[in-house]
């Protein structure tokens, strides 16, 4: 088994936990998903800390508030051909690489990622997160401890 490594625009398969959920007081997320590595961090321990970003087949309730992803760029990346929408309103941290990263297919049980997003469709989901922050719309569920 070998991990990626985990840099920004890295698409990973991840059992992300909403936060809707993580308030209703589920610890573990109910479905593998692919998720955009949006940061990484390293704390003074020298862990290093991912935050990711869902995605998701559900419109967004707003326009803001996810970025739909091209139909070429699922293709390259594996993904099913259906319309998909990476969230910026919403994240996940967790330590890298965490008991919650998951293979990408139970036949490809070494491989946890799909792929990594071209730096200026990555770039715009940034913006839009950065964004999100500023404005007290990001909401974050910590998986740290």
């Amino acid at each position: 088994m070998t991990l990626p490594v985990p840099i920004p625009g890295l698409v990973i398969n991840y059992s992300y936990l909403w936060w809707s959920e993580d308030r209703a007081g589920l610890d573990e997320g109910v479905k593998d998903r692919p998720c955009v590595i949006a940061a990484m961090r390293s704390l003074e321990t020298r862990l290093l800390v991912a935050t990711v970003l869902p995605i998701t087949h559900a419109v967004p309730k707003q326009s803001d508030e996810a970025v739909e992803m091209p139909p070429q760029l699922k293709a390259h990346l594996g993904l099913d051909g259906e319309r998909s929408y990476v969230v910026v309103t919403e994240a996940n941290d967790f330590i890298w690489p965490g008991p919650d990263l998951r293979p990408v297919s139970r036949g490809k049980s070494g491989l946890f990622h799909f792929g990594v997003l071209p730096p200026r469709f990555f770039a715009h989901i940034r913006d839009l997160l950065l964004k999100m922050h500023s404005e007290a719309r990001l909401k974050r569920v910590s998986r740290t401890s």
